[in-house]
């Protein structure tokens, strides 16, 4: 077939009703990268950076609206009489024929003819125009809006503030013709739900600030290329949980800090940007000024039982996009799609198991392999299960030999490193809750708890239903979906946590309360727990089918990301966390 076929271009639909205008900055974006323009203006994503913050400063002065432009008639008249140049900032117009909306820097009216000039952070580029084509388009497309206000106009301007060059750009036939054909093109694609794909091995990537989401060379590497995935570009975890569970502790505002008054341990101020969430334990209080500038800010706030139960949790208005969520739900309505995600699942979760097993075993050689085996024949169970009850009845047989077994990882109360004995608390039988009678299931049962708190707020941040799972029923309060998905990452993450707590005396047998009710950690023993656990997240690890080092709190930031993309159809299937 020739290269020079024919192409044949569908019209846009119509701006009218409902139908929003397209801002002229995502045109902009659109010409750049189609994929980045549909990911804000369609799915509402966003994330910022250096480069964003700087961009934003720089508009401020630009931003400040002055008088309006005079009347067209009343500019012709001016031009009469030589008036001086009039000028005028942040001017907002728009077009339902263009389809199209802007906010203009600044508009230049001289002798009758109106300039609009966009002012740009950064260097004029050197290239043949003066200026890169997304933002010609865009500053021709204010043209337009002027021009269909009655307006004349010939051509534009790009001031550009590193630099402090303005560099003209003439509104010629070519260029206006595809400024429109641009705001054509996007809003057909918007139309029809239909996201770009990434772009291939781009220079753009590593940059964009959207590459975390997009996640372009992940998308591709699992749909078939031959290119290794490029290291995300994210900066480390700057912003950290922030985990308050000294009893009757008082959260309030000051400024820009948050200010922990606790009886024992006085005040603590924490600023805003540091924290990336926050927990709260029992008995903790939090004024209403606090928690509404941790919600302007968009930073979750989890609240727990005192002893780690998730009750729930608080955030802002939430993640805008609409779309994953509507194919999540239309996911969780078709059984067969479900039952086939729960079998990888559960397949997965059993190998993660073995994996653990694997790396941690201090008992004998022999039972090691005989629990490797069966674990091996229950993950092929899962993988062929008919029914969901079948699924369960495997998943329920695995997770009754791994924790038979789970004895087998901790280190002997003989051991002569433990000269006061403490191991001998540690004694396993089998797994137990609600409440745990002995002091390895209390660990366990709060690692598990604050897994499923940071699922559910990664699953929240890309836009996903935390409480609509696949393989977890529905039921009032449960994170199903937070709950499906950290079922791989249970023995890897919150398992880990307690066997290296316990085998290297973090934790010790005075950390604990037992009771007939039950068992639980005291205040200062579940700090250290919690301390322990937040270190896991912040291990650096390698992620096994693309290559690269991220933090195990990055990991599962990644993982839901993926999800995202599985459910809107651009993965075969869900890549799970299967480390070596």
């Amino acid at each position: 077939m020739s290269d020079d076929q024919f192409e044949l271009h569908l019209p846009a639909p119509p701006a009218t009703g409902d139908t929003p205008l397209v801002p002229a900055r995502m045109v902009n974006e659109f010409v750049y990268c189609p994929r980045l323009a549909y990911l804000m203006w369609t799915q509402g994503e966003w994330s910022e950076t250096g480069d964003t913050v700087e961009g934003r400063r720089l508009h401020a002065r630009v931003d400040r609206p002055s008088a309006p432009l005079p009347a067209p008639e009343a500019l012709e008249a001016e031009d009469a009489s030589a008036a001086d140049k009039i000028v005028s900032r942040s001017l907002t117009l728009s077009s339902a024929m263009l389809g199209v909306i802007a906010k203009l820097d600044v508009a230049e009216a001289e002798d009758g003819v109106v300039t609009p000039i966009d002012y740009k952070r950064g260097r004029r580029p050197h290239v043949a125009q003066g200026v890169y084509d997304p933002e010609r388009i865009q500053v021709c497309l204010q043209g337009l809006l002027l021009e269909e206000n009655g307006y004349h106009v010939e051509e534009g301007a790009i001031y550009y503030a590193e630099s402090r060059e303005r560099v003209r750009i003439p509104f010629d036939d070519a260029l206006r013709t595809a400024a429109r054909t641009a705001v054509a093109e996007l809003r057909l694609t918007v139309s029809q739900s239909r996201i770009p794909p990434p772009l291939k091995d781009s220079p753009k990537c590593p940059r964009c600030a959207l590459v975390t989401v997009c996640l372009p060379d992940e998308v591709r590497a699992l749909t078939g290329s031959s290119l290794a995935p490029r290291t995300i570009a994210v900066p480390p975890d700057e912003a950290l949980p922030l985990v308050v569970q000294s009893q009757h502790a008082r959260i309030g505002k000051e400024g820009e800090t948050l200010k922990i008054t606790d009886e024992e341990q006085g005040e603590t101020q924490v600023r805003f940007i540091d924290i990336s969430d926050v927990a709260l334990f029992g008995n903790v209080s939090i004024t209403t000024p606090a928690l509404s500038a941790l919600l302007e800010r968009e930073i979750p706030v989890t609240f727990h039982s005192h002893g780690g139960w998730f009750r729930g949790v608080a955030h802002g208005v939430g993640h805008r996009n609409v779309e994953v969520r509507t194919a999540q739900y239309r996911m969780s309505f078709d059984a067969a799609s479900c039952l086939r995600f729960s079998r990888e699942l559960v397949a997965a979760k059993i190998t993660n198991q073995r994996t653990i097993l694997r790396r941690n075993w201090r008992g004998e050689p022999d039972t090691r392999q005989f629990v490797l085996d069966r674990l091996a024949a229950a993950r092929k169970s899962a993988d062929g299960a008919a029914t969901t009850a079948a699924l369960l009845g495997t998943e329920g047989d695995a997770a009754a030999i791994y924790f038979r077994a789970f004895a087998g990882l901790i280190r002997s109360p003989a051991d002569k490193q433990d000269p006061g004995g403490d191991l001998a608390s540690f004694r396993f039988d089998a797994r137990n809750r609600r409440p745990p009678t002995d002091p390895v299931n209390a660990m366990l049962s709060l690692a598990y708890a604050m897994l499923a708190r940071h699922l559910t707020i990664a699953l929240a941040s890309v836009g996903l239903d935390p409480y609509r799972g696949f393989y977890h029923a529905p039921r009032y309060g449960r994170p199903a979906l937070a709950l499906d998905i950290m079922e791989p990452f249970r023995s890897i993450v919150a398992d880990s946590v307690v066997l290296s707590a316990v085998n290297t005396g973090e934790v010790g047998a005075h950390d604990f309360v037992v009771a007939a009710t039950g068992t639980a950690l005291t205040q200062a023993g579940r700090r250290r727990f919690v301390e322990a656990f937040e270190r896991r997240l912040s291990q650096e690890t390698t992620h096994p089918v693309f290559g690269y080092q991220v933090s195990m709190r990055r990991m599962l930031l990644v993982q839901a990301r993926l999800l995202s993309r599985f459910l809107l159809g651009e993965l075969p299937s869900y890549p799970h966390y299967l480390p070596r």
